[in-house]
């Protein structure tokens, strides 16, 4: 029979391996992963630099090698107008990183056999078959612009949902009368609507491209979420806790932050740095009236490494299977090939295909930043960031919350210096 003290001891072992909030993974210096230290202080110091000229409020990143935490740093300010320096606990709104986490709850009712990729939609949202496509051109002849909807050649279809291909878009990333139609975005669409109200919403406008036919960003991950929560019979919310954040201890993520965690809340900016236009994020201290899988989750950069590491690991971490190891390979496979997602809109980028929730680089060439086949990431427009390297066993999160064009700039920037620092 075990003794207090032995009992103690097994409990101050687990927090030390896994500190409060799980903070991340088991920790590392860089040269035990083949890291330099000195490299990766490059990242600190440029970041350093920016606060200070008021590029970005703070930022929390993490860096991790063969599955331990070897880098992690903190800059600047959680909250500049309060003068609350950044912590390594903070909480972030991550917009699009949500998306991932609802690709893999998908997968993992795939690999129940309770749903499969060619599955229309409307198996299980019946409001959204039999669709029209939106047709807006120029005449010709009279140089005015026309207006009129098709039938769909098929049905969406799961697998569409996930690498972006079912027809539905953001109504702020297009001018037509098709976007019009939508709402602007995922957290607009979850602050007005309830989850029947959005499929019905929905279910009235044309799809702006034949399901298959094209990449376009927009609401497919939130129609994934409500296929997850019909499928499953439970809430978004509760199929991600039962399912990946309890077993991952990611204590932090969520879809509202709680009373006691407002402190930790991390601010951006009154105004963008380079446009001088006011910076509004989402209210994360009230819960949406949909709890929306396209972009509406919270997290922490400790959180989200564990759930990287977990796809780095092939689906497993800690001893704690979510996935199995052809799913992974499955979903970090390139699904456009090159009929779509070429186009000048296509936020992936050069050298980079789609897979089932995740931009796949399809070569070590091409693309406009370092990297290697088969690496995969996204990002989240408030300025949070994540990528894996299977060659390289590299994991790295960096969380801000500054909105706009200048994500893209530290997204670039991160990488290239984390990747620099690789030793052997």
């Amino acid at each position: 029979m075990k003794t207090l003290a032995m009992v103690l001891a097994a409990a101050l072992s687990l927090l030390a391996a896994y500190p409060a909030g799980a903070q991340g993974l088991a920790a590392a210096k860089p040269e035990e992963v083949g890291l330099s230290s000195e490299r990766l202080a490059r990242i600190g110091a440029i970041l350093r630099d920016d606060v200070e000229r008021g590029r970005i409020p703070g930022v929390v990143i993490m860096v991790a090698r063969r599955g331990k935490l070897a880098y992690v740093e903190t800059v600047g300010f959680r909250d500049k107008a309060a003068g609350a320096p950044m912590t390594r606990d903070a909480i972030f709104r991550i917009a699009s990183m949500t998306k991932p986490m609802v690709s893999v709850a998908a997968m993992m009712l795939y690999e129940e056999g309770r749903l499969l990729m060619a599955d229309p939609v409307s198996k299980y949202l019946p409001a959204l078959g039999k669709r029209q496509v939106g047709i807006e051109k120029v005449d010709p002849v009279t140089g005015k612009t026309v207006f009129y909807t098709v039938p769909a050649e098929r049905e969406m279809t799961v697998q569409d949902l996930l690498r972006h291909t079912s027809g539905l878009p953001y109504g702020a990333r297009g001018t037509s009368r098709i976007h019009a139609e939508y709402p602007a975005s995922s957290s607009a669409a979850a602050r007005e609507l309830t989850g029947t109200e959005f499929i019905d919403r929905l279910a009235k406008a044309p799809l702006l491209h034949q399901p298959g036919s094209n990449w376009e960003y927009g609401f497919s991950s939130d129609v994934l979420g409500r296929v997850v929560e019909v499928v499953s019979g439970k809430t978004l919310g509760q199929f991600l806790e039962e399912r990946i954040w309890r077993p991952l201890r990611m204590p932090d993520t969520g879809f509202v932050v709680p009373a006691d965690k407002h402190a930790r809340l991390a601010a951006g900016f009154a105004t963008d740095p380079d446009t001088g236009k006011p910076v509004t994020l989402p209210d994360a201290k009230t819960a949406p009236k949909f709890e929306c899988g396209g972009g509406c989750a919270v997290s922490t950069a400790g959180d989200y490494i564990r759930f990287g590491q977990m796809l780095a690991n092939r689906g497993i971490l800690d001893g704690t299977r979510l996935l199995g190891r052809k799913t992974v390979e499955y979903m970090t496979a390139d699904h456009l090939g090159t009929a779509i997602g070429t186009g000048t809109d296509y936020i992936p980028g050069p050298g980079y295909g789609f897979g089932l929730g995740f931009a796949v680089r399809r070569a070590a060439g091409v693309a406009d930043l370092n990297g290697s086949a088969g690496d995969f990431n996204w990002g989240g427009a408030y300025g949070t960031y994540f990528w894996l390297d299977p060659r390289e066993e590299l994991v790295v999160v960096s969380m801000t919350q500054a909105p706009g064009p200048i994500r893209v700039y530290y997204r670039h920037m991160i990488k290239s210096l984390a990747l620099q620092a690789i030793a052997d």
